[in-house]
């Protein structure tokens, strides 16, 4: 299951992890954020070890979604050693987000 991060916790489990990152920023009522969904989760199982696999839900977390100028959702950031270095804005096919997350491991 992907890591559900808030505001409060985003700097220690993702930036801070030591492992390359993806994170969703999402919403309940997003119907591509749904779109997306199982993608993540099966990529949060699939690089459980070898990565990241984060979710944040932008109602809940303003912070953190501001802090990165997030105004559409669903959007994936990908970190890499604390440092955003990748960005996929919308739904996409799963293969694209695994591409991005390849090109960091």
């Amino acid at each position: 299951m992907a890591l559900a991060v808030t505001d409060a916790n985003f700097d220690e489990l993702v930036l801070n992890s030591g492992k390359p990152a993806m994170v969703d920023f999402w919403a309940e009522w997003c119907g591509p954020c749904r779109m997306i969904a199982p993608y993540v989760e099966q990529m949060a199982e699939e690089y459980k070890d070898k990565a990241v696999v984060a979710k944040v839900d932008v109602d809940s977390n303003p912070g953190i979604a501001a802090r990165y100028g997030i105004r559409n959702i669903p959007t994936v950031l990908f970190f890499k050693n604390g440092q955003m270095v990748d960005k996929q804005v919308g739904a996409v096919p799963k293969n694209a987000l695994v591409a991005k997350l390849e090109a960091l491991l």
